[in-house]
Formats: C-alpha cells, structure tokens, sequence
C-alpha cells in the first residue's frame, strides 16, 4: 500500500513539473494547488464543483478547461458516478465528477482525452490538444495529437481569414495610418488561440492567415518514424508556399 502511493506521489510529482515546462513553453503559468494528486479539467462540461458528491448539489463553481486541481478523496454515487473531493486552491474545495479531470498517474486518460477531440470546432480542439501535449509528454500517441493540433490550427487560420475579411471591409482601414498587414496580425480573434500556444502568420498577398507549423516541426524532429510524419511533411511543404513575405 505504501509503495502504491509513494508511486502516486511520485506520478502527481511529475505530472506538475511536465504540466509546468509544457505552460512556460505557452508562456502562462500554472495554478497549482497544495496536496493530494494533480489532475486538469479537460472537459469544462462536467467542470462543476458542487458542495457534495451529487450532479444536483449545489454548485460552488465553475471549472474552466486546463483548471489544475487536487484529488483528495472520491466518492460513487447510487447512479454509477464518480465524484472527487477536490481542492482548487487553500480555501475553495469541493466535489468534481471523475470525467472532468485528466492526469497522467490515471491509465487510458490520454486515450480519453483523445477521444473527446472528436467532433469539436477548431478551437475546442485545439486547447485540449494542448492539455495533452502538457499532460502526457510520453504518450505513444502524442505524434496523433500533435497533427491534431496542428491540423485545427489551420482550420482556425482559414475562419479567421474571413472574419477579419468582413470585418475589414465593414471598417475602412485609415488612409495614411498603420501597415495594413499590421491590422490583421493585431485581429482581436486571434488572442485566444494566441493563448492556447498558437502563432498565426500572415500572407499579405493573399490576405490569408496560416498557422506557422511548430507542431508538424515537432512531429519530424521527435518521431521520425512515426506514420503521422508525411502529413506533417505534407502541411509543411504547403505552409511554405504560404511564407510571410
């Protein structure tokens, strides 16, 4: 039993400093709260701390997708849920279902954490791509995640591209006043995926945005043998015929 949870000290221990790097690496810093076993709301649905191990309890509030918490305790209720005694910071704790959260001492949540990339827009999946780069840096199944990644990114680049487009036309841009390609680099719908580690470059003779790749560049530098290196190959070789000039 001791062994179980100094191995379980030891996981949690690693899963913040892993989540820790992989933030810095995003420029933002974690929320880490004291004690028990670190785990990451990645499916803000469920993200409902309630006073007690019930969906009807009452709610304190609402945990927002990449919130750390801290596993205390758990609880099952009559219906088969799951819940967990949780603590976000020193003062506020409370009950969390079980499928909210996801943590790499768990076995399969990065295959859960995959599955629920299924069916979300662009940037739903984009930021819980990220809480799995962040949670899982070994997984076997991270090169699929990064192409995921990736992937949404430039879906969000082509939505963005006809947002600021109708939004440019509306709005005439000043004669005499800023570049123009410095306006839609300054796109205020770019600011989420900005925070969520996504870098956007910007065709001017197009006026197309594009993402700018790092994820496919870490697919061919890290897992060169991996089946998800020619598509990353391929996005790269376009992304190039895209080049900011």
């Amino acid at each position: 039993m001791a062994t179980t949870i100094s191995r379980r000290r030891l996981a949690s221990f690693l899963f913040i400093i892993a989540a820790g790097f992989a933030l810095n690496s995003f420029a933002q810093k974690p929320r880490v709260p004291p004690g028990g076993h670190l785990a990451i709301v990645a499916d803000e649905r469920l993200g409902a701390l309630r006073s007690s191990p019930d969906p009807a309890a009452r709610l304190i509030r609402r945990l927002g997708r990449g919130r750390f918490v801290s596993i205390r305790g758990s609880s099952r209720t009559r219906d088969g849920l799951t819940f967990y005694q949780v603590a976000i910071n020193r003062r506020t704790s409370g009950w969390l279902q079980s499928e909210a959260v996801i943590s790499s001492w768990r076995a399969g949540d990065d295959e859960r954490l995959t599955r629920l990339l299924d069916g979300a827009d662009e940037f739903d999946r984009v930021a819980r791509a990220r809480i799995f780069l962040e949670a899982f840096p070994r997984s076997p199944i991270r090169m699929k995640v990064l192409l995921i990644y990736g992937d949404a990114a430039e879906e969000a680049a082509a939505k963005l591209t006809r947002e600021a487009e109708r939004r440019f036309e509306r709005r005439e841009l000043p004669a005499g006043g800023a570049p123009e390609f410095s306006y839609y680099l300054n796109y205020s719908g770019l600011d989420r995926y900005n925070r969520q580690g996504v870098v956007f470059t910007f065709d001017r003779t197009r006026k197309q945005f594009h993402y700018e790749g790092w994820a496919w560049r870490e697919i061919l530098r890290k897992y060169p043998n991996s089946p998800e290196v020619a598509a990353a190959r391929t996005r790269l070789d376009s992304l190039s015929k895209n080049t900011l000039k």
